[in-house]
């Protein structure tokens, strides 16, 4: 789905594209190009959105841990290529996100990342974490973080999903980096 020339918008795509430029964002772009198709959506998306991304009671490491996490399982290379420079910033190990590219569980994560990463697996695996992880999840973020946390991955597995589907291509000049992992 290309992006909609701005005289072919509807008034709704048109308002729409005008909050999403207007704020942290900037601009549409990747995800919010397909989403545009049903403005309300879009408009309500990039508003949870921009609470997930910039404002979440997660740290800021952890929170581009789980996006990676999500870019990885949907093979979504227009997240992978948003998040990854985004995750190394934040402080996550080059070897970690490296090992996620590749579809393994990093050798090496403190104890935090750990836990991110086994409560994505789990919740992906079993659609619910177990007692451990929960009881670990809840001490360690807090309540608000796991609640965060969960709306954090649903929402990146949401874009994952749309781009997918629409087929958005990366920025000219990039290249894939994720594998299509065994099914």
């Amino acid at each position: 789905m290309p992006p909609i020339a701005a005289e072919r918008m509807t008034p709704a795509q048109r308002e729409a594209a005008k909050e999403l430029t207007a704020g942290r964002r900037g601009a549409v772009y990747g995800p919010f190009v397909p989403a545009l198709r049903s403005p309300e959506l879009t408009r309500r998306l990039q508003k949870v959105g921009e609470y997930l991304r910039y404002e979440p009671a997660l740290p800021p490491k952890l929170r581009e841990l789980a996006i990676l996490l999500v870019a990885r399982e949907w093979t979504q290379d227009f997240e992978w290529d948003v998040h990854a420079p985004m995750a190394e910033g934040e402080g996550l190990d080059p070897d970690i996100i490296s090992a996620i590219a590749d579809g393994r569980r990093p050798s090496r994560l403190a104890a935090d990342e750990a836990l991110v990463y086994d409560f994505f697996v789990e919740l992906q695996r079993f659609h619910s974490v177990g007692d451990a992880t929960y009881s670990a999840a809840i001490t360690t973020l807090g309540e608000q973080g796991v609640v965060d946390l969960v709306a954090l991955i649903g929402y990146y597995a949401t874009l994952a999903m749309i781009m997918n589907v629409a087929r958005t291509p990366l920025p000219e000049g990039k290249a894939a980096v994720l594998r299509a992992l065994p099914r």
